[in-house]
């Protein structure tokens, strides 16, 4: 490997990417290419960084496995920036694989955490962990072990673990510091701000506030009985009932503990579970059957019990009930809650992160394109969704003015 080329490798390992440029922009030969593909994804042009890494890999060839395998991860780590979460998967264990026989180890690892990232973006957590417990960081250099401690961070905090969280962060900034490199430092505080971002709603008796997700592991695990609107169950320590497959179940669920510990009446359960603004006799019998099976399902955690006004949920052992709702509640927050981490979406990657079909997120991406909640760029495949940026003031204001003159 020639001088030029190993220096801009080195500018490339600290986040200089038009360091490296100037050293390989004029250059056609595949380990230049590679390097040239890196440095746009750094600069953000991840379009042209994709064809520059595929034609590096297509020059290298079967005769160097190692650098075709390197290029293969690079192109996996611009798909997950990216968000094309459709990028076949098994190219990227083929290449973890083969640095892997190589003796590679530093980027296989690397390969290994791209796969467990993708895992935590489409919420498969048991498979994320399995493959964490597997890889030994203890040869990453200081940025590669920054993103492995944030894979971590991801795990812990999707378990709702902030402790472990919060020292994986620490553990993450540590190295981001080591490494140099000031966007993985931000996107380490990034990471970090979340444990201090309100993360859900707290009903308790009409009242209302905001809880930390520091809060929200304090009340799940102090034995109150919880009507978890953020996850459709009801739960009182570790005794869990899922009701996400029985919307009219969880609904009723939920109406009764925001009224807890007082009672509520029947025709405000038949407009909050049926949405019935009339109630006749069909609507008060199938009442009495949807109360019937919540009482069977709720039967190891709480009563529902019949009231001359209505009905009440009480919790065996004279515990509180509460109410744990997301923090905004409207049509189509999963899509919101997705697309508010700044990153440009695909339609085919949204309907992997949320298992559903592309169709019901595109009618549900129109309706907030609609609203103005969401735009896109591109048409066709290359059409990508992201957040509306924050806008009152004309954009020229955020431009720095003329420098004085001399």
């Amino acid at each position: 490997m020639d001088s030029l080329i190993t220096a801009a490798a080195q500018a490339l390992a600290v986040g200089d990417a038009l360091g490296a440029m100037k050293r390989v922009a004029l250059r056609n030969d595949p380990p230049a290419l590679a390097l040239r593909g890196i440095a746009m994804a750094q600069l953000g042009d991840l379009a042209r960084a994709k064809a520059l890494l595929k034609g590096a890999a297509l020059a290298f060839g079967p005769r160097e496995p190692v650098a075709r395998a390197r290029c293969v991860v690079a192109q996996a780590e611009i798909a997950l920036v990216s968000r094309d979460l459709a990028w076949p998967e098994k190219a990227l264990e083929a290449a973890r694989l083969t640095l892997e026989r190589r003796g590679d180890r530093v980027n296989a690892a690397h390969a290994r955490t791209l796969q467990i990232r993708r895992l935590l973006l489409i919420g498969q957590l048991d498979a994320a962990e399995r493959l964490l417990a597997d890889l030994d960081p203890s040869p990453l250099p200081p940025a590669a072990r920054a993103g492995h401690e944030l894979a971590l961070a991801g795990v812990a905090i999707r378990r709702l673990r902030t402790g472990p969280a919060r020292a994986a962060l620490a553990r993450a900034a540590e190295a981001a510091a080591k490494a140099g490199i000031p966007a993985l430092a931000v996107e380490v505080g990034e990471a970090a701000r979340v444990l201090d971002a309100p993360a859900a709603r707290l009903l308790d008796g009409g009242a209302e506030r905001l809880l930390q997700l520091q809060e929200v592991e304090a009340l799940l695990a102090s034995g109150t009985l919880v009507v978890d609107a953020c996850r459709n169950v009801v739960r009182a320590g570790g005794a869990i009932v899922p009701l996400a497959s029985r919307p009219v179940l969880f609904a009723l669920a939920r109406a009764l503990g925001e009224a807890a510990p007082s009672d509520i009446s029947r025709s405000a359960l038949l407009a909050r579970a049926f949405r019935a603004r009339h109630a006749d006799e069909s609507h008060r019998a199938r009442l009495r059957v949807e109360i019937g099976r919540l009482r069977a399902a709720l039967a190891g955690l709480a009563e529902v019990k019949a009231t001359s006004h209505g009905f009440a949920l009480l919790a065996h052992g004279g515990r509180a009930v509460v109410v744990l709702a997301p923090p905004v509640e409207e049509d189509h927050a999963a899509l919101l809650a997705l697309l508010a981490d700044g990153e440009s979406w695909s339609s085919t990657a949204l309907a992997i992160a949320l298992s559903l079909s592309p169709r019901t997120v595109q009618r549900a991406l129109d309706a907030l394109a609609a609203a103005g909640k969401v735009q896109f760029v591109g048409n066709g495949r290359a059409r990508r969704w992201m957040m509306p940026p924050v806008v009152g003031f004309p954009t020229t204001l955020l431009l720095p003015g003329p420098l004085p003159s001399d």
